[in-house]
C-alpha cells in the first residue's frame, strides 16, 4: 500500500501551500500604543520582517531609541496584541523631528497602518510644539515615496550613497505648521 501512495504522489500535483509571508492576515482592528523597552523581542522580530534585504535595525539601536527621552515609538497592534507595525521618531530640540524608521508587518500591508502611525506621530510632534519632521527613503522604494507624498512630505534632497549598499536616498520634509 505504501507503494501505491508514494506513486501516486509522485505522478499527483503538489499541494498548494501559500507562503506564509504572502499570505494576508485576517480582518483586524488595530489600535495604536507607545512602545516601550518590554517591546524590545517582538520589536526585533517584526522588524527583521519589514526589512529583510539589512535595512534593519540592530538590538542595539532599538534599546537606545526605546529609552532616549527624546525619542517616540508606536507599534498599531491588532485586536489580540500582534504587533503589525512601528514607527519611531527623533525630536531636536531646534523643534524639528527626524523619522528614523516605519515598519508594517507584510501580511498587514495595504490597509493604511503606515499612514495612521504617520498621523499618530504627527499628532504628538505638534503637541509638542515640533514645527519640521523630515525622513528619509531609498530612491527605489517608490511605493513608501508615494506614502510619504500622500502624507504631504516633499523631497528637498537626494543623498547620494546614503545607505550601507550605495543605494542614493531622498530626504523628506513636512512643514507640521
Amino acid at each position: 500500500m505504501a507503494v501505491f501512495q508514494s506513486i501516486r504522489e509522485l505522478f499527483s500535483p503538489a499541494p498548494f501551500i501559500e507562503d506564509a509571508a504572502g499570505a494576508a492576515a485576517p480582518d483586524a482592528k488595530y489600535s495604536i500604543h507607545p512602545l516601550t523597552s518590554s517591546s524590545l523581542k517582538p520589536l526585533l522580530k517584526l522588524n527583521r520582517r519589514c526589512f529583510p534585504n539589512g535595512d534593519n535595525y540592530t538590538k542595539h539601536t532599538f534599546a537606545y531609541l526605546l529609552n532616549e527621552p527624546g525619542t517616540l515609538g508606536y507599534s498599531i497592534a491588532t485586536q489580540n496584541g500582534d504587533m503589525a507595525g512601528f514607527v519611531f521618531v527623533m525630536m531636536n530640540p531646534d523643534g524639528a523631528a527626524h523619522i528614523t524608521t516605519v515598519g508594517v508587518a507584510p501580511e498587514h500591508r495595504r490597509r493604511g497602518l503606515a499612514e495612521q502611525l504617520l498621523a499618530h506621530v504627527e499628532r504628538s510632534l505638534r503637541f509638542k510644539g515640533v514645527s519640521t519632521v523630515v525622513l528619509e527613503v531609498r530612491i527605489s522604494n517608490t511605493p513608501a515615496q508615494s506614502l510619504y507624498r500622500r502624507a504631504g512630505f516633499i523631497a528637498v534632497q537626494r543623498v547620494p550613497g546614503y545607505y550601507s549598499d550605495g543605494e542614493d536616498g531622498f530626504l523628506m520634509m513636512k512643514s507640521l505648521i
